[in-house]
């Protein structure tokens, strides 16, 4: 079974391509982390998969459920984390996850979302005005909203950027939990190698618009045992191997 098929997948902004071709499948129960140099497409890769961005060419399909053709359908399998600056500035973040549970047609918000907050120190803001929040809490808010309602496929955008450590620590733990014992799939887009090093099942590294290099579990494995080796200088190896002239 596949959690995540990605076919052939093209974008393009104005004419200009972002995406060339991508190729992706993910099974249930992996934890990927998807690495790349800034403007490589990561994050463009990630809405295109959510659907938030047209694809020009090729398809996406989530638990088998296109998401171009039936994409509501497809939204209920898979949650994107909210961008900080996309967080409504006159609602709280409890009125944001009433909101979220509501399109997810929960009645309230779910007791693990709850105990997720608490773990990541957000419980106390939650009847604040997002306006008041800070980076790293707005952080935290979108993250609770992206993996409201537990859905088996959890796309992130850079969600350790702003955190504390603490905060860095239980997410990367949950995420890992979620993986591991409830077969979600996490796709995160991330420069915070640590994670892409100790913690994922498998690192794809995207270079203008390519995946040009994978490190399976085997290989992560690897580098975790040499203290020679590293995925940073690995990385650096792969990019220079693959940059244009």
């Amino acid at each position: 079974m596949t959690r995540l098929q990605v076919d052939a997948l093209e974008v393009r902004y104005g004419g200009t391509p972002v995406l060339h071709g991508i190729g992706l499948a993910l099974p249930p129960g992996e934890f990927v982390a998807l690495l790349g140099p800034n403007a490589a497409g990561k994050s463009t890769l990630l809405h295109a998969i959510a659907g938030v961005v047209r694809a020009t060419r090729g398809a996406v399909h989530v638990d088998g459920i296109d998401v171009a053709r039936d994409p509501r359908a497809a939204r209920m399998h898979l949650g994107l984390a909210v961008a900080p600056p996309l967080l409504p500035e006159r609602l709280t973040g409890l009125e944001c996850l009433r909101l979220f549970a509501a399109a997810r047609g929960l009645r309230d918000v779910p007791a693990d979302t709850l105990a997720l907050a608490e773990s990541l120190h957000a419980t106390a803001m939650l009847d604040r005005s997002v306006s008041h929040y800070s980076l790293g809490t707005r952080q935290k808010l979108g993250i609770l909203l992206g993996l409201i309602g537990t859905p088996p496929l959890l796309l992130l955008d850079e969600p350790v950027n702003g955190l504390d450590p603490l905060a860095a620590r239980a997410l990367k733990q949950h995420l890992r939990q979620r993986a591991r014992e409830h077969g979600d799939t996490v796709l995160m887009a991330t420069h915070a190698l640590d994670v892409a090093e100790r913690v994922v099942d498998r690192a794809v590294l995207m270079i203008e618009g390519r995946l040009a290099h994978a490190w399976d579990a085997q290989a992560l494995e690897g580098i975790r045992r040499d203290p020679e080796r590293s995925l940073e200088a690995e990385m650096a190896a792969a990019l220079a191997t693959n940059s244009r002239p």
